[in-house]
């Protein structure tokens, strides 16, 4: 261990020493290579190191004096003074919402460190725009709080940066970085500069993101904040039984408040008002959801009720929602519109009808679960039986679209939240729309006859363990490797099932290693066509056989899901009353695109891409957020073999299925 000495003023010279001091204080002379060097003038420049003769006082270096606070008379500022300025900058320009508590602590200390000025020299303007853009960073959620840490810490910020009630500017320790701004704005999978080179622009592979359902962010709904909050904890294929029911409630709740802001069953304050002297059908009728539970006691009382198909132990056919079950009797129900869509047990449904009280009916639900929050008695006749109306994409992220200007905005939207983990609508969706103009669409213009650069080739599903599969997907790829060089496709989508039959359950497709030599097959195949594999890219979708669910976003969004959902909701579907119609109108359109209708509107009105019971199609608790449609996509491929080949827009969202390669 090296021990270095503080350097010690020198003795001036012809000063004798007292011989007991310098017996007390006597130490060894230093190694030569610490031997004490000649010290320097004061006013040399210090040098970087000490064995470069650091002088022994330092130059101090220079400093600033701190400018003086300019003083500020405060005033007493009413919060309703301040509440159309508030309103203007948090609400309209931020979307975000202030309860009367925040509004009062911004009143007070823009009061406080404003004073008179606040208005006429825009100083609240500025320091209200200031808190919104840093609550916003720091994720504080829709509802500003006046209580909350979080609010305070803003305001205790901005209080010792502010002189003559302009904010001077915020010390770096309390700035966040470039990283935690962009994911506290959902911007974290999106890494581009605002202004990016020609070169990262090149290759529009560059922005293409795949996102696995086992990565994709999970959300639940608040509905005390009406908005989504991230999951922290960390998902598991063996959670704790509650997680079944959080599952349940977050679904319900998402249908619920979707529900809510349909202007169907939103209840206008001048109709309540005037419901005495309605003008009959000529008003707007507003639809009401009923609790189950509030049913007890409201015999022969007409209701509409929105809940999940369930069979109880007993068999019966019934509904659930958060309050309470009921057993359904659907003899007479028709659906509305006429079979435009599958009602299958773990579908969410609204249903009108009566309901029925008997005296016979305590002790027929579930032992020990009669009254609220158990199986209610009675029964309820269901008359007219429909699908929970969906939702556009632009109204779910509050966004006009292309055709109304991408800053416009509509009212309730949830466009800061990052659904996929690539980046909000509203943080990046107007920079990715410039892109897409720059890559595709310009391009595309210069050049009319030329095929464009991106171009999506699906290919339905691909059985490996039959050669005729090999043979026709060469065929498809060597229509796609004669484009010119810069106009070949994007992306090229391969879908399972990959063989026949289940491989890991030694079927009659081998086991691990045949499958490994299928592949192999594949991998010949596709070096055929270098030009394809370098300027594409492959992805590739798993089915029930083989060994999920992927998406593209945030601009353009496209999941892509296999499974022969088709022949599952037939087998499944609840038999209803169908009315006789008369006539060529059903003859007009094949049956095949009204095949394609339901099974669109099924799925679109669902948001849920497995609406079934666990019994028939088991999903993982804590990973039933993937499997939501909301908002909706872009587009949807289903790449299902029981239904026909297909290509149908609704609501927006253009769905397809491909089928299958080989068609027997």
């Amino acid at each position: 261990m090296m021990i270095v000495q503080s350097p010690k003023k020198t003795p001036k010279k012809n000063q004798p020493k007292s011989p007991e001091k310098g017996a007390r204080r006597f130490k060894p002379p230093p190694p030569p290579f610490f031997a004490p060097k000649n010290v320097a003038p004061s006013s040399a420049i210090p040098s970087s190191s000490p064995a470069f003769a650091t002088p022994a006082h330092p130059l101090r270096p220079f400093q600033a004096p701190a400018p003086a606070k300019a003083a500020v008379l405060p005033i007493l500022l009413p919060p309703a003074t301040l509440r159309p300025l508030a309103f203007r900058t948090f609400t309209k320009k931020h979307s975000l919402t202030l309860t009367s508590t925040a509004l009062q602590e911004l009143a007070t200390f823009i009061g406080r460190h404003c004073g008179s000025g606040w208005r006429e020299e825009g100083l609240a303007e500025k320091v209200l725009e200031e808190v919104a853009r840093t609550w916003k960073n720091c994720n504080g959620g829709v509802i500003v709080e006046g209580t909350s840490t979080e609010l305070k810490d803003i305001l205790k910020t901005l209080e010792g940066n502010m002189s003559g009630g302009k904010i001077i500017g915020l010390r770096p320790a309390t700035m966040l970085s470039r990283e935690d701004s962009q994911t506290s704005f959902g911007m974290s999978g999106m890494d581009f500069d605002e202004e990016p080179d020609d070169e990262t622009l090149k290759d529009v592979r560059s922005w293409l993101k795949v996102i696995n359902a086992f990565d994709q962010p999970r959300y639940t709904y608040n509905v005390a904040k009406k908005h989504f909050e991230k999951i922290a904890s960390k998902p598991s294929l063996l959670p704790p039984a509650s997680h079944k029911t959080e599952a349940f409630r977050n679904r319900y709740n998402v249908f619920h408040q979707r529900l809510l802001r349909n202007e169907a069953f939103q209840t206008s304050a001048v109709t309540s008002a005037r419901s005495s002297v309605r003008r009959g059908a000529s008003a707007l009728q507003s639809h009401k959801i009923t609790p189950i539970s509030n049913l007890l006691g409201r015999h022969g009382t007409n209701h509409m009720l929105l809940g999940m198909l369930v069979i109880l132990p007993t068999g019966k056919l019934a509904i659930s929602d958060l309050t309470g079950t009921i057993t359904l009797d659907l003899s007479h129900a028709v659906a509305i519109p006429e079979d435009s869509a599958w009602f299958t047990p773990g579908m969410i449904v609204l249903i009108d009808g009566v309901y029925e009280e008997e005296e016979e009916s305590i002790g027929k639900g579930l032992s020990g679960s009669s009254g609220v929050g158990g199986t209610i008695g009675g029964r309820f006749q269901g008359f007219f039986i429909g699908q929970p109306p969906c939702e556009k994409r632009r109204a779910t992220l509050g966004v006009s679209g292309l055709d109304g200007g991408v800053d416009h905005t509509v009212g309730g939207g949830f466009g800061w939240i990052d659904f996929l983990g690539v980046g909000s609508e509203r943080a990046v969706g107007s920079r990715m729309r410039k892109l897409e103009q720059r890559l595709l669409r310009q391009p595309a213009m210069a050049d009319p006859d030329s095929p464009g650069r991106g171009r999506v080739v699906i290919v339905g599903e691909l059985n490996l363990d039959q050669p005729r599969s090999l043979q026709a997907l060469r065929k498809i790829l060597s229509l796609y490797a004669t484009d010119p060089e810069g106009s070949t496709p994007m992306t090229f989508v391969l879908a399972g099932n990959f063989t026949t039959y289940a491989v890991m359950a030694r079927g009659g497709s081998g086991g691990s290693i045949e499958y490994k030599e299928f592949f192999d097959a594949l991998a010949s195949t596709l070096a055929d066509f270098p030009m394809l594999l370098t300027t594409a890219t492959f992805v590739f979708v798993p089915g029930d056989n083989d060994g999920r669910l992927s998406l593209f976003g945030p601009n353009h969004e496209i999941v892509l899901f296999r499974d022969d959902i088709s022949a599952r909701l037939r087998r499944s579907s609840v038999r209803l009353k169908t009315k006789t119609t008369s006539g060529p109108q059903s003859s007009e359109i094949p049956h095949d695109t009204l095949t394609a209708r339901k099974l669109v509107k099924t799925l679109l009105d669902q948001g849920y891409l497995c609406p079934f019971r666990q019994q028939v199609r088991p999903v993982h608790w804590d990973y039933a957020p993937a499997m939501y449609l909301y908002p909706l996509p872009t587009a949807l491929v289903l790449i299902d073999t029981t239904a026909p080949a297909f290509c149908v827009t609704y609501e927006g969202c253009l769905v397809m299925n491909p089928g299958s390669v080989l068609h027997e």
